[in-house]
């Protein structure tokens, strides 16, 4: 733990009590998901794209095939571990023991976890069978690296270009392990998530208390604004998502697109034990996003009946259903105050760049005057109700 971060916690204690931390990464070994793939697959997964980490895929080649750090280095890694080394060099990046030791030291009683490169090998392809056997072998992986550890809550991953596949990766994960199901930020196939033929989707992950995760994908901005006559900008070394300055601005369009369908077309009203995180969108754009949403399902109700059905305002669904975590740069105090703390959670996008040397520290320091309740809820409580409970 970074001396910063000690000092955070010091007669705190709604982080003495440790906290949860709603996004993270693996930073997969090379054969990651073949390990995991059927045999007649592997050939025809695409070569993991770790070219943006730059010069240290030498290093991470060999770090893969040993497994984990020397133990000389993981001793070093354990004294400042988020101000410390990041992507494939830092404790834990790659090898689940290390990161339980990570959260050991951290305090952290559960961590969401995520991949970071291994979802390219296969979610491009236009083979059915490639891209829903590499989800197989992806949910299987995830599956293996959180077993050891209840602290560490997977993230599967479906798709519904073919719906009955997709309904049923999203029921074998669950069954097998994974804690949560994340999508694409996009609409499923040709049909909105809101449509009735996907309410069996979002029951099975009711009844079985598993919560819909939207995680930042590759989302850029529009093609056409990079050509500025300038080179082109590269994105942050050792993180997945591929984004620039001009991409940060706009990344909340896609999940307010997404839960703008969800909301005004029922989905949280027909199922309002539902429960939704939106990760790594930052969140300083969720309270004008709840008013504008209030704003258009009163305007619209005369043109449009079934808003007229709504029993609560989408501002209200939001608060009841929704979790979402800031950037490390975000005034997390100033959303509070704005809207509503049973909404926002902590998280250090480990080992990526983009969370920063000291988030606890950082995010901690813009609620002053927010009341201890209302901390605890960030830092503990909203992730556990985004599990239901249940960690």
């Amino acid at each position: 733990m970074s001396a910063a971060t000690d000092s955070t916690r010091t007669d705190k204690s709604y982080l003495r009590e440790g906290i949860y931390d709603a996004d993270s990464h693996i930073m997969e070994p090379v054969d990651w998901l073949e390990k995991h793939a059927d045999p007649s697959l592997i050939e025809k997964l695409a070569d993991m794209p770790i070219k943006s980490v730059g010069g240290i895929v030498g290093k991470m080649v060999k770090l893969s095939e040993a497994g984990c750090h020397s133990p000389e280095v993981a001793k070093a890694l354990e004294e400042n571990i988020l101000s410390g080394p990041k992507a494939y060099a830092a404790l834990g990046a790659f090898n689940s023991a290390e990161r339980s030791r990570a959260l050991d030291i951290l305090d952290i009683k559960g961590q969401l976890q995520f991949t970071t490169f291994a979802s390219l090998q296969f979610i491009r392809s236009k083979d059915l069978d490639v891209l829903y056997g590499g989800l197989r072998a992806h949910n299987k992986a995830m599956a293996a690296w959180c077993a050891q550890d209840e602290r560490l809550h997977g993230c599967a991953t479906t798709v519904f270009r073919d719906e009955e596949r997709g309904h049923q990766e999203a029921k074998w994960a669950i069954e097998n392990g994974c804690r949560a199901i994340l999508t694409p930020t996009a609409p499923f196939g040709d049909k909105s998530p809101a449509h009735p033929d996907f309410d069996g989707f979002w029951r099975l992950l009711v009844e079985t208390r598993t919560p819909f995760i939207l995680h930042i994908g590759l989302h850029s901005i529009r093609e056409g604004y990079n050509h500025n006559g300038r080179k082109r900008d590269m994105s942050f070394v050792g993180s997945g998502e591929g984004i620039t300055a001009k991409d940060i601005p706009i990344v909340h369009h896609w999940p307010e697109q997404f839960m703008t369908a969800m909301i005004i077309d029922g989905v949280l009203e027909r199922f309002p034990a539902l429960k939704i995180g939106i990760i790594e969108y930052g969140a300083d754009w969720m309270p004008s996003f709840m008013r504008r949403l209030d704003h258009a399902a009163h305007a619209f109700r005369k043109s449009e009946p079934h808003l007229l059905e709504m029993k609560r305002k989408p501002s209200e669904q939001i608060t009841d259903q929704v979790r979402v975590t800031p950037y490390v740069f975000e005034d997390v105090g100033r959303m509070i105050r704005d809207s509503s703390d049973r909404i926002y959670m902590f998280s250090t996008d480990y080992p990526h760049l983009e969370g920063g040397k000291d988030p606890i520290g950082r995010m901690d320091s813009t609620m002053e005057g927010i009341s201890e309740a209302s901390k605890r809820r960030y830092f503990r409580e909203n992730y556990q109700d985004l599990f239901h409970g249940t960690c």
